[in-house]
């Protein structure tokens, strides 16, 4: 059986994994937990390209057939490994860093392309220098992504130095700073392969990471195109523009975008499989594996033969990363006698593991009309925020 190399751990990929008749072999950092019964390798630094290295020369893999990373912190080390292994993919670490620092990413942007004013911030930098260059109001956060951790809106010297205290403090490109975009988000996820986009869907959040960081509850729906044709329009070239600058190689991608009254202005653009529950709404919705393509494009067989199922949608899917609600318990039969779930999953016992963004459980619905699935969402985070309807 073949082994896949994988940075970082998701028990959804590694479904798939086992769906394609693949062995995985996880190179994990704490708190990442994989079953007993999978090979793994702690690591304390996934970014760490070296360690990275070490550990997969140490496990001695026999037959590695690829590499991928499952989040952002492995993409750099995913390219690393590709060229030490002669493994397929992308083995170019230069493109790579164009997709993990946001500064660089921003810099190298075509003049077309509407993006916020963004810069590192060296160390010493005050915010009056932030404040002069990138107006009263702005945002910090790391430099090479880390989904919403760490990232803070910015409007006073107080909030600035809180903002700066969970960075070592010590590197002059380990944070940026960017203008503050006071827009809706909507996000692009899709597959680039020979230079062109080749499929794409088109999301909106109910609750942002941002806001679910903060307490909230992410959650987020998929577009219907046949309602949104212009934007759809506007997202797929801006993703052409922003991909082909940066010379994208063969990838799955999450491309992030704010929807002002003068039209998108590129957020940011990662080329890895998208978090939370997006692939597999996008299975649901539209038949389209992205799993199941990240894997064909490690493995160098392409994305053809993973997009083949792909279909028009009837329905339309969401998800909400469900928490504890305050002040009230619920169970899982709570929210199934109030809502009708595609699919829920809900730990309500006082130990059970609480994820990202304060996961205890999830849940996916769906509706033929993109307004009524807007509202099912709507009513399941209330409930879930108060514990009642």
């Amino acid at each position: 059986m073949p082994t896949m190399i994988v940075i970082g751990y998701r028990g959804d990929l590694d479904q798939a994994l086992r769906r394609r008749g693949i062995d995985p072999y996880y190179i994990v950092q704490a708190p990442a937990s994989p079953p007993k019964s999978r090979r793994f390798t702690w690591v304390a630094d996934m970014e760490n390209a070296q360690e990275i290295f070490r550990a997969v020369l140490a496990a001695d893999i026999d037959d590695p057939a690829g590499v991928l990373s499952v989040h952002e912190m492995g993409v750099f080390g995913a390219t690393y490994l590709r060229q030490q292994l002669n493994l397929p993919g992308n083995a170019d670490s230069g493109t790579a860093l164009r997709f993990r620092d946001k500064y660089l990413q921003k810099s190298m942007l075509p003049p077309q392309v509407k993006r916020a004013r963004c810069r590192h911030v060296a160390v010493g930098t005050s915010f009056t220098d932030l404040a002069d260059d990138l107006g009263e109001v702005f945002v910090v956060k790391p430099a090479t992504g880390a989904g919403a951790l760490r990232t803070n809106i910015v409007r006073t010297p107080e909030e600035y130095a809180q903002a700066l205290t969970p960075f070592t403090g010590q590197s002059d490109v380990e944070i940026v700073a960017e203008s503050f975009m006071d827009a809706p988000e909507v996000y692009l996820d899709g597959v680039w392969e020979k230079g062109g986009l080749q499929w794409s869907s088109m999301s909106g959040y109910h609750t942002s990471p941002l806001r679910a960081v903060q307490g909230g509850i992410l959650s987020a729906y998929l577009l219907d195109r046949r309602r949104h044709s212009a934007l759809f329009q506007e997202m797929e070239t801006l993703a052409g523009q922003a991909l082909a600058s940066l010379n994208a190689p063969d990838c799955v991608f999450h491309m992030e975008a704010f929807a002002t009254e003068e039209g998108l202005t590129f957020g940011e653009c990662a080329i890895r499989l998208p978090g939370a529950l997006s692939p597999r709404v996008n299975q649901l919705t539209y038949g389209v594996d992205l799993f199941d393509v990240e894997i064909s494009l490690a493995l160098g067989e392409g994305a053809t033969r993973a997009l083949a199922d792909q279909r028009t949608p009837e329905r339309f899917h969401g998800y909400i990363l469900l928490r504890r609600p305050s002040g009230r318990d619920v169970t899982q039969s709570d929210f199934e006698r109030n809502f009708l779930f595609d699919e829920i999953v809900y730990d309500a016992s006082p130990d059970a593991p609480v994820g990202p963004y304060g996961r205890v459980g999830q849940a996916i619905v769906s509706d033929p009309d993109e307004l009524k699935l807007r509202k099912t969402i709507e009513d399941v985070v209330r409930f879930n925020e108060v514990g009642s309807t």
